[in-house]
């Protein structure tokens, strides 16, 4: 598994396994590389996955925070890493987080010319919402979203020197997963797991294993992304002329389907795979049928 020197000299890890049409896949956040290994690893003998990690989780956890914010970091390191690549173009799988990173590079980076066939799974080409996009991070409660990351902020804010989140005291500690209980309130409104929820955030040795990041650190530094991204990558999108596929949760609480929709309708070479029992997770929730899309996906990347 090997580590690529990233501009900063700190050395992501990128897991990389198979052989064949090289695949690019960038997870989406709190994600780690083995985690594609259920919907990847059966294609391995007609395929390369190249899988990084990002900074502050897995192989790159302890990969130094820079100075940029977070998406402008993570392209930063993936327009590194493809260049290392002995590769003209490239086929990129990109969920959530990793796809706003790969529109990042459409808009500043020149990344279309790189993207042989693309799929984009479940993610808003604008995180915002204001008059003129209506279909970002929460939608009509967007406003509540950010407000309860301000309360995240403020509690690691002042405990950057804080290495771990369990190193917290024990009422800035309470503070955060309080916060954080009612981001996941937010996002499920299945009454019975949040009970489940709120009873494994209460246990101590249960909170490290239940947030994306123990990192206090990394923590603020993804924090902040979502409260001050503003970006908006809609005609870069748009403009994209490699065959892209789009995989979309007819359910997602995080991000409409119908502004997914909207941009996926855009593309002049575009297809659009509805998950209609899943959000935002359908690799989670419709796991069969978004291995068998993954794996149509594939062989469409690799006969085209």
């Amino acid at each position: 598994m090997p580590h690529y020197t990233m501009p900063d000299g700190e050395q992501l890890f990128v897991r990389e396994y198979g052989q064949g049409e090289p695949i690019l896949v960038l997870s989406g956040l709190g994600m780690q590389s083995w985690q594609w290994h259920p919907f990847l690893f059966a294609q391995r003998k007609n395929f390369k996955f190249i899988i990084p990690d990002w900074r502050g989780f897995g192989g790159s956890k302890n990969c130094k925070i820079p100075e940029l914010d977070t998406i402008s970091s993570h392209w930063r390191d993936i327009e590194c890493l493809v260049n290392q690549l002995p590769v003209e173009r490239i086929t990129v799988i990109a969920y959530s987080m990793g796809a706003t990173t790969t529109m990042h590079g459409l808009k500043y980076g020149n990344f279309a010319s790189k993207i042989k066939h693309y799929l984009h799974i479940d993610q808003t080409p604008k995180i915002s919402v204001d008059d003129d996009w209506q279909y970002g991070l929460y939608g009509k409660r967007h406003a509540e979203f950010l407000a309860i990351l301000e309360d995240i902020s403020k509690v690691l804010a002042p405990n950057l020197s804080t290495p771990f989140a369990q190193h917290l005291n024990r009422q800035d500690r309470q503070q955060l997963i309080n916060a954080w209980l009612r981001f996941i309130d937010l996002q499920n409104s299945n009454p019975y797991a949040l009970s489940a929820f709120r009873f494994a955030y209460n246990q101590p040795l249960l909170q490290k294993l239940m947030l994306p990041s123990q990192s206090v650190a990394y923590l603020y530094w993804y924090i902040q992304n979502y409260l001050n991204h503003k970006e908006d990558y809609r005609d870069a999108l748009a403009d994209l002329v490699a065959p892209t596929t789009f995989f979309t949760g007819k359910q997602s609480i995080l991000y409409s389907a119908q502004g997914q929709n909207l941009i996926a309708n855009r593309l002049a070479n575009a297809e659009q795979v509805i998950f209609q029992k899943s959000g935002h997770t359908p690799l989670l929730t419709e796991p069969l049928k978004f291995k068998r899309e993954i794996s149509k996906f594939l062989r469409k990347s690799n006969t085209a």
